[in-house]
């Protein structure tokens, strides 16, 4: 391991760079790239696409729309569904030279309880990410806005298995420290954030929304500085490791995300200008030397 290496919730990592759920498609890359994918592959850890018990065929297009600093989106997050997953993508995804984190959401705790169990014993998978940024459809609650919420799921799941769980959280949350703390005191193993801001565009000239899911999630430099200062307010509530995300561009962003205290860094927008940002930002990191806030 080099001097950039990470431990992180049991797994090593060559350096602290990995890349958002959902903003690179390794088995599409693969497709395009080959086995040079596999000797130059950007990121120390691969964080899949969100997984849920059905299969999505995701939101009706238009699913894009370009900010003047970022990117929103409405995805509505397809994947094969649990059964698939397990079948197609992982197969391929246990390829990859870096550990596997699997990303994993449920409308109901029995549904996210069977997601846990159907990864808990598959050796492939190194950690699990849970995607709270949801509703809970048996209150109403969107699960990650609320501290009880998190700690009632995670009471649910997490005697389900021994690997590494990390709560992504919502930054459309009233106190985001304080559901960082209550999954700590659930079990919690990390933390990540943030995910999407929600937004809205307008179709030219029609006044209606353009994005066919009505309304979609902003990502890239538009947020940094959200990121930033939630990244930093959690960290100084909770001790278990945080890892952050919102508008990496480079080296600098990540090493102030560092700065205030997170242990991973995730790439997500940029990757879809710069398939390989993850490794030159990881590299940029050499260069900036910012003191720790905490």
């Amino acid at each position: 391991m080099s001097d950039a290496a990470v431990h992180f919730c049991g797994i090593e990592l060559a350096h602290p760079i990995v890349n958002a759920s959902g903003t690179f498609d390794a088995i599409a890359a693969r497709r395009a790239f080959g086995d040079e994918l596999l000797r130059r592959f950007p990121f120390s850890a691969f964080v899949s696409k969100t997984v849920t018990v059905a299969p999505r065929q995701g939101n009706p297009p238009p699913r894009l729309w370009e900010l003047p600093a970022g990117l929103m989106n409405s995805i509505g997050l397809p994947n094969r569904g649990l059964e698939g997953y397990l079948e197609h993508d992982l197969p391929e995804l246990a390829q990859l030279p870096v550990p596997l984190i699997v990303n994993v959401m449920g409308f109901t705790h029995a549904e996210l309880a069977q997601l846990v169990r159907g990864f808990s014993e598959r050796p492939e998978v190194s950690a699990l990410e849970l995607n709270v940024s949801c509703p809970n459809v048996e209150t109403g609650t969107l699960i990650g806005s609320d501290p009880a919420e998190v700690s009632a799921l995670l009471d649910v799941v997490r005697p389900l298995t021994d690997k590494p769980m990390i709560v992504k959280l919502t930054p459309n949350a009233t106190d985001v420290p304080a559901v960082a703390r209550a999954a700590q005191d659930a079990g919690a193993d990390a933390v990540s954030l943030i995910n999407t801001l929600r937004g809205m565009a307008l179709a030219p000239g029609t006044g209606r929304p353009w994005l066919g899911g009505g309304t979609g999630g902003v990502s890239g430099p538009a947020v940094r500085a959200i990121a930033l200062a939630q990244t930093h307010s959690v960290c100084c509530e909770v001790g278990i490791p945080v890892v952050a995300m919102g508008g990496v561009q480079t080296g600098r962003d990540a090493a102030e995300l560092l700065a205030v205290g997170a242990t991973v860094v995730a790439v997500g927008t940029e990757s879809f200008r710069d398939p390989l940002a993850g490794a030159r930002i990881a590299s940029e990191l050499d260069a900036f030397a910012i003191p720790a806030m905490h």
